[in-house]
Formats: C-alpha cells, sequence, structure tokens
C-alpha cells in the first residue's frame, strides 16, 4: 500500500453508457491506463447496485420482479450456516476464495474478468488497479426481507451482508494483488447521503464506521487500498475518522461542504491517505465546462484547500483527479467529454505543478 501515489493522476467512477464489456474496458483503458477500473454497464439489469453484489447471499427469494430476503424460511437457516462455514473456512485458510461464494462470476459482473484480461496485454503496466462493491449503508438498506423492511435493520442479518460485501471486496483485491497490482477497492455508498435524515434516523455513526471498518479490513488483509464513493454530501467528518484510505467526493457540487472538516482532512493526508477529487461533472453541467474551466475550479479549491493547513504539495501529491460519479446516466456523447475532461484536467494540472 505504501507504494501508491496519486499526484493528480486520472480515475474513473464504475459506469458508462455501453453495451459491450470489451468495448468499454478499451475505451476506458484509453483514457485512464495508470488506475484503470472494471466497468459497470447500467443496460444489463443485473449490474445494478444491488443484483451485481446479491449472489451468494443466504435465503434469496424472487417473485416476479420483486427479490427479497426471506429470514422465515428453513432454506435462509441451512443457507445461513453454510454461508459462515465457508466464511471461517476461508478466514482459516481451508478454501480459496476464487472458487467460494464470494467470488465474481460473468453473470453479473463481465467487466471485472474483461479488464483482468486486458491487462495482460498492456505494454506499459498499470499502477493499480481499481474495484467496487455496493456499500454496506446502501446495500442494507436497498435489500429488505419478506415484510419489505430494509435487511440492515435487522441485527443478524446486518451482519451476513456486512460481511458478504466485505468477501466481495477481499476477492477483488486478492485478484488484483496475485496479478501483480495494488488493488484499490471502493464503496459506493450513495445512500450515504441522506445520512441523518428522516429516513436514516435510526443508523448512527458507529453502525456506519463500524460497517466499512470490516470491509476497509478485508481489502488491508489483501495489500489493498480501500475507498469509499459518496456522489453528493454526508457527514464527511465521520468517513475521515474511519480506516478508509481514499475519499471520493463530489468536488464539482460539494467542495465548500467537505472543505468545512479542516483539521479532519488534514489528519486524514498526513497519514498518507487520497482525496479522490470529483472534478468533472457528471451531469448536463459537462455540456458547459471545458479543461480550461474545470483546471482552473480545481486550483481555485486547491488554494481554499490551504485552509486545512496543508501545503500545496501534499494535496496534490495526495489527489487524483475523477470524474463526480459514474457516466453510466449519461448519453455516449456526454460521458465521452467525461473521460476525456479528467484525463486533460489531470495533465494540465501535473504540468502546471512540475509534477
Amino acid at each position: 500500500m505504501s507504494s501508491f501515489k496519486a499526484n493528480c493522476l486520472p480515475a474513473l467512477i464504475g459506469s458508462l453508457p455501453l453495451e459491450d464489456h470489451r468495448e468499454a474496458t478499451k475505451f476506458l483503458l484509453n483514457y485512464t491506463p495508470e488506475i484503470p477500473l472494471w466497468v459497470q454497464l447500467p443496460s444489463f439489469k443485473e449490474e445494478g447496485m444491488v443484483p451485481q453484489f446479491l449472489p451468494g447471499f443466504p435465503g434469496v427469494e424472487t417473485d416476479g420482479d420483486k427479490t427479497y430476503i426471506d429470514t422465515t424460511s428453513t432454506k435462509f437457516e441451512e443457507e445461513m450456516l453454510q454461508f459462515y462455514e465457508d466464511y471461517m473456512s476461508i478466514a482459516g485458510g481451508e478454501i480459496d476464495i476464487a472458487t467460494s461464494r464470494f467470488a465474481l462470476t460473468t453473470d453479473t459482473a463481465k467487466g471485472f474478468f474483461e479488464l483482468v484480461k486486458q491487462v495482460k496485454d498492456l505494454e506499459n503496466k498499470p499502477l493499480a488497479l481499481k474495484g467496487q462493491v455496493t456499500g454496506p449503508i446502501t446495500f442494507g438498506t436497498g435489500v429488505v426481507d419478506e415484510n419489505g423492511r430494509a435487511v440492515f435493520y435487522n441485527e443478524q442479518v446486518k451482519d451476513i451482508l456486512i460481511k458478504h460485501l466485505a468477501m466481495k471486496a477481499k476477492f477483488q483485491a486478492k485478484s488484483f494483488k496475485d496479478e501483480g497490482y495494488t488493488p484499490v477497492i471502493f464503496f459506493d455508498e450513495p445512500a450515504l447521503a441522506g445520512f441523518g435524515s428522516s429516513a436514516y434516523i435510526t443508523i448512527t455513526q458507529e453502525n456506519v464506521t463500524d460497517a466499512i471498518n470490516e470491509l476497509a479490513a478485508a481489502v488491508h488483509e489483501e495489500g489493498g487500498l480501500s475507498g469509499v464513493h459518496v456522489c453528493a454530501n454526508t457527514e464527511w467528518a465521520m468517513l475521515l475518522k474511519s480506516d478508509i484510505d481514499v475519499i471520493s467526493f463530489d468536488a464539482y457540487s460539494y467542495f465548500d461542504n467537505f472543505i468545512l472538516f479542516p483539521n479532519e482532512v488534514k489528519a486524514f493526508v498526513e497519514s498518507g491517505k487520497t482525496l479522490a477529487w470529483g472534478i468533472i461533472p457528471t451531469s448536463e453541467a459537462i455540456e458547459n465546462e471545458s479543461a480550461d474551466s474545470l483546471t482552473a475550479m480545481y486550483v481555485e479549491q486547491l488554494e481554499k484547500a490551504l485552509v486545512t493547513g496543508l501545503s500545496k504539495e501534499q494535496l496534490l501529491a495526495a489527489t487524483l483527479i475523477t470524474p463526480s460519479c459514474g457516466a453510466g446516466s449519461l448519453s455516449l456523447e456526454n460521458a465521452t467529454k467525461v473521460l476525456e475532461l479528467t484525463r486533460e484536467v489531470s495533465n494540465r494540472v501535473k504540468a502546471k505543478f512540475n509534477m
């Protein structure tokens, strides 16, 4: 982990509006060859935030378009016991995670396998490979039980979902490590934009950090870096004090909210951690922006970030230049512009500061 240096390199967030994983992977490798990710394509319904990481979870039932966890069935009890046996067997080194229930498969994660395949043929090897899982708060409030209640509020099922996602993250980290790359695994947490609202009033900061830290520990066991991506505003201090290594935030729209925690940002960066600076908008606003305008915005924000007490050199070294979110909901034209500007803004910032 200590060998990873951000240095304003470009990186992406998750999704693209394409329908072919091979072409999508080639596409993103053109723009982010240093830290490519495995792509998620929303045109495939099985690559949604919940369906993509649901395989292997105990008690899954489907009724028409409705998928839920039936905690009342004998099947759930049997599968829960097997789940914990598998989990403990991996922890004890008795079974290989690559052949376990926690491995990603081509049924729901073609992009993962396409990335691993294509990087083998690259002449210039990436610095790191980036993966992702749906975060425990978003997953746990998006999956429901037989009564339609979010499973995060069921203590028994909550423990399962946290361990389930931790192992999905661990599988990716181990796979990337085995290929000879530094793993960078993000936990996508759009639900944290609602943290503290009436919708999540019973979820505490401790609930959030305990869950995220367990996922982070699984990634750290494989020598990887863990990150959290939130595509709107949230309680940043909570995340800055957690065990994660990268915070991915929407700097285009919420920088002023993020920098309200200067002491926490300073401590985070000084501990060797990274800020994924989402300066490239993934909304229709992209149509009105250019490399000039976004580079100027980043430089202005960099000046404001000096309020933390960090130097420009420290902040630049700890920065990844990224989109504010995934580009999967955009037109192909606008998504292409997002990737182009991510690369170009990175190049311009590095040139401006002689990096």
